[in-house]
């Protein structure tokens, strides 16, 4: 006896087509399916991480993941909106996090290196595994960033995004538009080895832990509550400020 099989027609908008191979971009395409899958099952079959996606129109008409999709359906589904109020309709994850911090995967150890640099409180370690990752970003409310499409399918994850650049100075700017950190960046006020949080400190306090010849010529230092590490403002400053200008100039210049 033969299954009997159903079709129902997708578009997917803006970036969601990364996902896709080429000949569904941008177009109404078939899905051909058995029994009553849901919407998000559907959508992950098709390669596209439900972590992704705000908005699911089926038929006209906005969905959260658990619709069941029917023969004939027309579903519309959209990208994360970082601007725009969608709040008339079901929004599919829970309020974006205003106050952002990140957790990265074992490939994007540059790219956390950035985020630190900017202010951004950014996980890393280059021995997570899937599992820990996803416990911790869920632990301490962490936005995913990912170049592995399976960590953002697990039902669990709330917040991540694929990031699809493969070079670090690409990444941090991926990352700075799709979430609208341009107002929130506050440089050297993380700790670039250890993520932790850097602050002014008593010049008294460092004169041991740093050589004489900077205790003479700087009087403005800072230290991270974490680790101890000591920082001051000297040459490294001035290079870290011209690749932030640089960056900010090549995104909104």
């Amino acid at each position: 006896m033969n299954t009997k099989t159903n079709t129902a027609w997708f578009r997917f908008y803006e970036e969601l087509n990364d996902f896709l191979p080429e000949n569904r971009r941008k177009i109404l395409f078939p899905y051909v399916f058995e029994g009553s899958p849901s919407v998000k099952d559907a959508i992950e079959a098709l390669g596209v991480p439900h972590t992704e996606i705000d908005l699911i129109l089926v038929n006209g008409k906005s969905v959260d993941f658990g619709c069941l999709i029917r023969d004939g359906d027309r579903i519309s589904v959209y990208p994360v909106f970082e601007s725009m109020d969608i709040t008339p309709v079901i929004r599919l994850r829970p309020e974006p996090l205003r106050n952002p911090s990140f957790i990265l995967d074992v490939h994007l150890g540059k790219l956390a290196r950035w985020l630190r640099l900017l202010g951004f409180d950014a996980v890393y370690r280059n021995d997570f595994t899937d599992e820990a990752l996803i416990k911790q970003a869920l632990a301490e409310s962490r936005i995913i960033l990912t170049q592995d499409r399976g960590i953002l399918k697990h039902s669990c994850v709330t917040h991540g995004t694929f990031v699809r650049t493969r070079h670090a100075d690409g990444q941090i700017r991926e990352v700075l538009r799709r979430f609208d950190l341009a107002r929130l960046i506050r440089p050297f006020t993380r700790c670039l080895p250890c993520n932790g949080e850097v602050l002014p400190v008593e010049k008294s306090s460092v004169r041991v832990l740093i050589p004489a010849r900077t205790f003479k010529n700087f009087d403005d230092f800072y230290q991270c509550r974490s680790c101890g590490k000591t920082y001051w403002r000297g040459s490294h400053y001035d290079r870290m400020m011209m690749k932030i200008e640089d960056l900010k100039a090549s995104m909104y210049g």
